[in-house]
């Protein structure tokens, strides 16, 4: 591809290269796939694949627009027909055309924004990392229009995480150095409860009895703010407490607590890839998917057929792998796609 001599400059001084442009047709259903790549290196990349004819589709952003997505892409959520891409550390957020690739419109000056979750067309919550603002936007007009301000956190090292909706009510994880689930009032965007589960929650998940699913990493040894075994917590979201916990061992690092298209199993990272009936009464003794000694990064569990897509970022530094598996453990398939694949997104 032959780059031109124009740039631009976003907040994080990178710089973004400009390129020829190509038409895509993106099929109505499959997997978008956000590659992070390297801090600070401005190598993030979308790529997409098609389960019915196992064909992937890599550096999506940049040849559909010309330019580079950008540093660290963390997420992306469909909405609207619009795909919208977290950018972590530029500080933007991308809309793109699901069918086309190409960018409609973009929301710039976040903090570190994590996620975004989509109340209406003029309303969506986005979590940041050092920030102790969960930022209010209006996809309509690509702005930001507010701020939710959480409790006893602090800027320096406040973090907001992941989200999952029941009623009027947001539940979000506040991960980082912190070790609680907050509830957020859409109707007010007020913080009304506060939940504390254990240290570094990052993943909730929604199961098909209306129950919150949380996983806490627990820290990590040598840490200021401490170190335990993690946990996956279930919360009663109308008594708004923990009904259940399961413990695992103190060194452990658990990540990407996922659930099914049916809502009644989950899955998490583990080493390996582990399972769970959402009625099971102790962990599993063994993984679905054993250790294979490499980096399994992301995870996640197809709606329609159930299963289970595994990002591999291998170093941290090639191409990663994603290896797509039958519900019963059996390989189907495994594909290239961009440095540090962390984060899936459907195409329903």
């Amino acid at each position: 591809m032959i780059a031109v001599s124009y740039c631009c400059i976003l907040q994080s001084c990178m710089k973004w290269d400009y390129g020829r442009e190509e038409e895509f047709t993106i099929p109505s259903h499959g997997l978008f796939i956000t590659n992070e790549g390297n801090y600070q290196y401005g190598n993030a990349t979308l790529s997409f694949y098609d389960p019915t004819s196992k064909t992937v589709e890599n550096e999506l952003f940049f040849r559909a627009n010309g330019y580079r997505l950008g540093d660290v892409a963390q997420s992306m959520t469909i909405h609207d027909d619009k795909g919208w891409i977290v950018v972590d550390n530029s500080h933007v957020i991308f809309a793109i055309d699901t069918r086309t690739g190409k960018e409609t419109g973009r929301i710039e000056d976040f903090t570190a924004a994590r996620y975004i979750h989509f109340l209406n067309d003029r309303k969506a919550y986005v979590t940041q990392l050092w920030d102790n603002r969960i930022f209010i936007i209006d996809p309509a007009t690509y702005s930001i229009s507010g701020y939710i301000t959480v409790p006893d956190m602090e800027m320096g090292n406040g973090s907001t995480e992941q989200m999952v909706q029941q009623g009027r009510y947001v539940y979000c994880t506040c991960w980082s150095y912190q070790n609680s689930v907050i509830k957020i009032d859409t109707e007010t965007d007020c913080v009304v409860d506060r939940l504390i589960v254990g240290l570094q929650p990052s993943s909730i998940a929604l199961d098909s009895n209306g129950k919150l699913w949380v996983l806490t990493d627990g820290g990590y040894e040598g840490s200021p703010y401490g170190h335990e075994p993690p946990t996956i917590c279930r919360i009663d979201p109308s008594t708004f407490s923990v009904e259940q916990r399961f413990t695992m061992r103190l060194g452990e690092s658990p990540s990407e607590l996922q659930i099914n298209g049916s809502g009644d199993t989950l899955y998490w990272i583990n080493g390996g890839i582990w399972s769970m009936k959402i009625d099971s009464q102790a962990l599993p003794s063994d993984p679905v998917i054993p250790d294979q000694g490499t980096i399994y990064y992301g995870l996640t569990i197809s709606p329609f057929a159930g299963d289970i897509y595994i990002a591999d970022a291998i170093d941290y530094q090639q191409q990663g792998m994603i290896y797509r598996y039958s519900p019963q453990g059996t390989l189907i398939d495994r594909f290239y796609v961009g440095v540090n694949p962390g984060a899936f997104c459907w195409k329903q």
